[in-house]
Parts: C-alpha cells; sequence; structure tokens
C-alpha cells in the first residue's frame, strides 16, 4: 500500500489546519492576531493561509474575533476539552443507535477511562 503524498508534500489533511489553527489559540491562552497564531502552526503556513482559516473559524463560530487596529484578535469560544465533546456530541447525534454508539464506545475505553467516566456519572447523579 503508497502513501497517497498527504504529508509527503507539505499537504494536510482536510481539516487538520483549521485545527492546528485551534490549537495555536488554545496555546496562546487569550485573544491573539493572526501574526502571533502563524508563529504557532507548524509547517510556516503563509500569513493569508492563517487569516483565512481564523476567518472560517469564525464564520462556523468556532472562534470570537474582536476590533484591534486594522486587524482582529481571535480567541477560541471553547476550551480544548469543550471542542472535544462538542465533536463526540455531534458524532454521537449522527450514530444512529445512541445506546449501541455509547456501548461500544465504553466497551472500548481504558481502564483508566472508564474508572474516570463512572466517577463522573455517579458525581453527576448525586448531584
Amino acid at each position: 500500500m503508497t502513501d497517497s503524498g498527504a504529508g509527503t508534500a507539505g499537504r494536510r489533511a482536510p481539516g487538520e489546519l483549521e485545527n492546528e489553527v485551534l490549537a495555536a489559540l488554545w496555546a496562546v491562552g487569550g485573544p491573539a492576531t493572526a501574526g502571533v497564531v502563524q508563529k504557532r502552526v507548524a509547517g510556516d503556513p503563509a500569513y493569508t493561509t492563517v487569516l483565512t482559516i481564523l476567518s472560517r473559524l469564525y464564520e462556523k463560530g468556532l472562534v470570537t474575533r474582536e476590533r484591534a487596529g486594522r486587524g482582529y484578535l481571535y480567541s477560541p469560544v471553547r476550551d480544548e476539552a469543550g471542542h472535544a465533546a462538542a465533536g463526540m456530541r455531534a458524532l454521537l447525534d449522527k450514530g444512529g443507535d445512541r445506546a449501541a454508539v455509547l456501548a461500544r464506545f465504553v466497551s472500548e475505553l481504558a481502564t483508566e477511562d472508564e474508572e474516570i467516566l463512572e466517577q463522573l456519572l455517579r458525581g453527576h447523579q448525586e448531584g
């Protein structure tokens, strides 16, 4: 089996650059300009590419922006855990039989993660 070339010529998988830009924003820990984000994204993407990705993330409601001089300061709407949870929720919503999807998910968890989930559920039921 041969590699399709994704990654060998610097090409990213669809959505990968969006994830890298979000990760860069989370790493900054506060509002950031496109230039600051660009410096934190691997592979030295062009400034205009990062600006385009930030604009797309804004249109999708994943980041906010506020005017700062001639540009914008961008901030993620959710923290990294919240973003991952929203993605998991979206996948669950698409899965059809929710009980089957959840059962499969839990059955494939590492023991440590299963214990954490049990503790979270017990705490949630008590509260």
